[in-house]
């Protein structure tokens, strides 16, 4: 019945918006994973740098201090190969932002977010033997 599209995850979730940030953890832990909660790319940069299992990174845009893709880029640096969701209600990028990372649009439902999810850490997933 556990398939590789229903495995648990350890998600970071990094908004600034506290209301946004408790939604989509509600969301999470309805579809069954565990989430731990950031309000600021800085206080995520300090989360990733420890030893804590995350699997997962969601991350909104436009935040105070650091912007999503700077926080994706810096997250990157401390665990190579993490996947990575840009959540924002922007339909492009300010010019200059590049990077290829699946964009989650907000305002987001359960279904979009478990998507994105099982699409990802099915990527993830060590192959099974």
């Amino acid at each position: 019945m556990n398939s590789p599209a229903s495995r648990a995850a350890t998600i970071l979730v990094v908004d600034d918006d506290a209301l946004i940030n408790m939604n989509a953890v509600d969301m999470l832990e309805q579809l069954g994973h565990t989430a731990i909660e950031a309000y600021s790319g800085a206080e995520a940069l300090k989360i990733l740098a420890s030893d804590r299992p995350i699997d997962l990174l969601i991350t909104d845009y436009a935040m105070p201090g650091m912007n999503g893709v700077e926080l994706a880029t810096q997250a990157r640096q401390l665990r190579p190969g993490l996947a990575v969701v840009l959540a924002t209600g922007y339909s492009e990028l300010p010019s200059g932002e590049q990077i290829d990372l699946p964009r989650l649009n907000k305002p987001y439902q359960q279904a979009d977010l478990a998507n994105h999810l099982m699409l990802l850490l099915n990527e993830q997933a060590p192959a099974a033997s």
